[in-house]
């Protein structure tokens, strides 16, 4: 397995973890319309501040994975790797580690945790440019 593919294997493990403290916090706390929970989607605008915050991580991951995961998979199909393409996944994966800990916590505000987002979203970029340079 290419460093690569290992590093996108942590962030879809990181990814497929992170409904966790979701569903502990809807378990844990109260909140109106929790006695509907399985008749339909929580209102998340009732639920504890964290508790929110922790279904908004899990989803903002899921929508940066996709992108990020295509442009890696076609990296390891077309058979490059570089310094560069070795690094951004790997910095990816703690940068969302260090999003979901900061979202979850409160502690990430603006305008860390959009920087943290951008800077996510740039290094896919970083990588596809390397790809595409380096592609035979």
């Amino acid at each position: 397995m290419t460093p690569e593919l290992r590093w996108l294997l942590f962030t879809a493990l990181l990814a497929g973890s992170l409904w966790i403290p979701f569903v502990v916090g809807i378990n844990v706390t109260d909140f109106e319309g929790k006695e509907m929970l399985f008749a339909r989607p929580p209102d998340p605008s009732k639920m504890q501040p964290w508790v929110h915050r922790s279904l908004r991580a899990h989803q903002n991951l899921l929508e940066q994975l996709l992108p990020f995961s295509v442009v890696i998979i076609v990296g390891a199909l077309a058979h490059v790797s570089t310094s560069v393409t070795q690094f951004c996944p790997m910095a990816f994966f703690w940068l969302r580690v260090a999003h979901a800990a900061g979202f979850v916590s409160g502690v990430a505000r603006a305008p860390l945790r959009p920087l943290l987002y951008l800077t996510g979203w740039c290094l896919m970029f970083v990588h596809a440019w390397q790809v595409i340079a380096h592609a035979t």
